[in-house]
């Protein structure tokens, strides 16, 4: 491991102006949207507004948009939109890492186990990929979301202000440490998953050290890729789809070079995912000059963009193992792409800011079994 149109984050930003006349250490001026210059975070500012911000001053003066008092409790924990205000320190760095982004990196290893054909059903080897679904879940996920936390945490101070690190309910050290120890962790694990399985080449350490990398140089300037919404997003899906499955297939059997570029195909799908998320940050990805793909096509043209991306290239696949002769593999995801197609009309293309929670939940679903019954079909 929540979108806004931009004249909706507009309105909203203006009520939360209007709101907060008397407290100018978190009212965000309306003329700094439009005027990109004007908005300057230095890190001194942001380490002062921590220490000086009572929580429950920052509850109680968030902005309308923002859970505030009325959040649940579970969302939090989640780290998801509608989640409640917390102070219990601990809970706030589980929300920074996300727990629902986890599912699709675990996932991705249980398709790598598959594609293998090595995997059997035995302590051990269930084992091992518990373990290396805890590195590429809670721990190098976890360091991604944090890391990306801290770096859009201007941006954040925009359009989602009552989030953990801009509302100063978690201090820049703490934040800092949390970044080194779940990388450090995820690194440490994968060294021990090498070491289990016997490799002579560390292969699972240098897919974690390479998708760390990505990971920074995607959200820490100077080269931040999400600043470009093709090579970011894609970037994203790569991360989400291709390292995880990587990992899982080394770690028990080998990488060839069929599967690499299948999965890295595959990430393209991962790309339109990717874009769903993107609705939400229109207004601050503007202000700040991040061109995303509703930023530099428009929501309209990018909400195309995104279910062209995911459909496309899953047909691609179902044509691939076609043409390998796996024709039953072929059909039966042919089979999870239609009603993928269909939440598709029904939920994103109809509003992809109203519905974007309720199309990827609905949607989703599908694609992950798409993945796994590819990964079967490699396995054969």
């Amino acid at each position: 491991m929540s979108s806004v149109l931009n004249t909706v984050l507009c309105s909203r930003l203006s009520r939360f102006s209007n709101a907060n006349n008397n407290n100018n250490h978190l009212r965000v001026p309306t003329h700094s949207v439009s005027t990109p210059p004007t908005l300057s975070f230095n890190r001194r500012r942001l380490t002062v507004r921590a220490a000086d911000t009572d929580t429950n001053e920052v509850k109680s003066k968030a902005p309308d948009k923002a859970p505030a008092g009325g959040g649940s409790s579970f969302n939090q924990l989640l780290g998801i939109k509608g989640a409640a205000q917390e102070t219990n320190i601990w809970k706030i760095r589980l929300q920074l890492t996300k727990p629902v982004t986890w599912p699709p990196l675990v996932w991705g290893v249980v398709c790598g186990a598959a594609a293998s054909g090595n995997f059997h059903w035995n302590l051990e080897d269930v084992a091992k990929s518990v373990l290396c679904m805890i590195m590429s879940g809670p721990c190098l996920t976890g360091y991604t979301q944090t890391l990306n936390d801290w770096y859009d945490r201007e941006i954040d101070a925009i359009n989602e202000p009552y989030r953990p690190i801009p509302s100063g309910a978690i201090s820049e050290n703490e934040v800092i440490s949390q970044i080194w120890l779940l990388l450090l962790g995820g690194l440490g694990i994968a060294g021990i998953l090498d070491v289990w399985a016997g490799h002579n080449t560390p292969t699972v350490f240098y897919l974690a050290l390479g998708g760390s990398l990505l990971s920074y140089i995607y959200s820490a300037p100077p080269l931040k890729l999400k600043q470009n919404g093709w090579i970011g997003n894609f970037a994203l899906g790569a991360s989400y789809i291709s390292l995880p499955w990587w990992a899982g297939q080394a770690l028990f059997g080998t990488l060839t070079p069929d599967i690499i570029v299948l999965t890295l195909l595959y990430s393209i799908a991962g790309l339109g995912i990717a874009i769903v998320n993107d609705f939400k940050s229109i207004e601050g990805d503007k202000a700040l000059g991040l061109q995303s793909l509703p930023v530099a096509f428009g929501a309209e043209t990018a909400k195309w963009i995104c279910v062209g991306a995911i459909d496309i290239t899953q047909l691609s696949v179902a044509g691939y193992l076609l043409g390998a002769g796996k024709p039953y593999y072929a059909l039966a995801l042919l089979a999870l792409i239609v009603p993928q197609v269909v939440f598709q009309f029904q939920y994103f293309l109809k509003d992809p800011v109203k519905y974007d929670v309720k199309y990827q939940a609905s949607a989703q679903p599908f694609l992950v079994l798409g993945l796994l019954v590819t990964a079967l079909a490699t396995s054969h």
